[in-house]
């Protein structure tokens, strides 16, 4: 636990404005390289199979470096710790890039995937101590914004990649810019310090009781949100017959359900509460996964994808959210949590790809709907991180500025 230092109102505004810019530059590193994936694919010389062991070495890398996030902002400071943390991650975008062959991806994505878990947690950690000493929700929109800088950092690079630009200048540049920008936002977050007797965490340690039980819930809804963005275009063409345009807009759907479902989330939040909000998000989830393994005809079938990206869209914030209130280290509880939705975004393109292969794709995604459900009955475990925000309100303002 941070040493409870008193902000300003304003100073606390303007911490999560910077902290939101933070999220923002953390997406835009993410869709920078996505879109680049087919050009350095060619420049390692890499086929399908090995890129596709390649593109695993993010989550493993990222899921070994998160619990030493908490050691590092025990030391440095949150702030240092996240402007540190932050440029590593912007950095390491140009990696992927010059590897010359599989082993050397395979590296770099690894370098790559750690970076950006310690960054993440490091950035989820500071949004959760935001949120408390503001007495209201703001990890939904937070989590937006990231939605946000992925889509700016995809776009710029759909249009490196339509110009034919050499994606090492393109990610030099772009890892340059954003650094330069996550480090000017890094000056406006709280600058929290641990207090002098407090113990410092374990460099690598098992996530506490608390974590794995609000992981579950992440797991539920990440699960849902890495098949439906992965496979739902697959679903309508396969099953449902219909053409690789009309396919491709049930993944913008789900996107754009989710993106707007984030940044609105907070005000259902701070009026519903987080256990309610994740129980109605869960019963709309589960519709939308009826519709789609039900579906007779593809209208039907996009409405269903859209439901649960909106019905799973602030389950992961407010997984965070609650993981950073379960115990006296924030850091640690959402390393743990955010391990565990690594993991099931690792996952669930697989296991959807070979349980279809065993079934069918309909079957499929009846699992799908099936964890979905989970959020309605699961919800209650986020009940903890809720009254301790409802206490933060009630602490009220203020006293000192750092």
């Amino acid at each position: 636990m941070t040493a409870q230092t008193v902000f300003t109102s304003e100073r606390l505004r303007r911490a999560r404005f910077a902290v939101a810019a933070v999220f923002c530059v953390h997406g835009a590193v993410t869709g920078s390289f996505a879109t680049r994936i087919p050009w350095i694919q060619d420049h390692a010389g890499v086929g399908a199979g090995a890129l596709g062991l390649a593109l695993a070495f993010p989550a493993i890398g990222a899921s070994l470096a998160m619990p030493l996030a908490g050691a590092i902002s025990h030391r440095f400071g949150a702030r240092n710790a996240l402007r540190g943390l932050l440029v590593l991650w912007t950095l390491s975008l140009t990696l992927p890039s010059l590897a010359p062959n599989v082993y050397g991806l395979c590296a770099a994505l690894f370098v790559y995937g750690a970076t950006a878990g310690m960054s993440d947690v490091a950035m989820n950690a500071l949004g959760v101590e935001t949120e408390n000493r503001l007495g209201r929700s703001i990890m939904s929109g937070l989590h937006g914004m990231w939605s946000v800088g992925a889509l700016i950092g995809s776009a710029a690079g759909t249009v490196a990649a339509h110009l034919g630009g050499d994606a090492r200048l393109h990610h030099l540049i772009a890892a340059l810019a954003l650094t330069a920008l996550g480090l000017a936002a890094c000056q406006g977050v709280l600058d929290l310090q641990s207090a002098p007797e407090e113990e410092a965490p374990p460099r690598f340690s098992l996530p506490p009781r608390s974590a794995l039980v609000i992981g579950a819930i992440g797991f539920c809804g990440v699960f849902a949100e890495g098949a439906s963005l992965d496979w739902s275009a697959v679903y309508l063409k396969e099953e449902l017959g219909t053409s690789a345009g009309l396919a491709a807009a049930s993944t913008t759907a789900f996107a754009l359900t989710m993106a707007v479902a984030r940044l609105a989330g907070d005000r259902v939040v701070d009026r519903f509460g987080a256990v309610r909000t994740v129980r109605v998000g869960g019963v709309a989830a589960t519709a939308g996964g009826l519709l789609v393994v039900f579906a007779p005809h593809v209208a039907l079938a996009l409405a269903g994808f859209g439901l649960m990206g909106l019905g799973v869209a602030v389950v992961v914030p407010l997984a965070f959210a609650a993981a950073g209130r379960s115990g006296p280290n924030p850091s640690q509880a959402i390393a743990g949590v955010a391990t565990i939705t690594y993991t099931s975004g690792l996952i669930a393109p697989s296991a959807i790809g070979g349980i279809a292969d065993a079934t069918s794709l309909a079957f499929s995604f009846g699992l799908v709907t099936l964890l979905a459900f989970g959020l309605v009955l699961g919800a209650g475990v986020l009940r903890t991180g809720e009254r301790r925000t409802a206490g933060a309100a009630e602490r009220g303002a203020v006293e000192k500025v750092r």
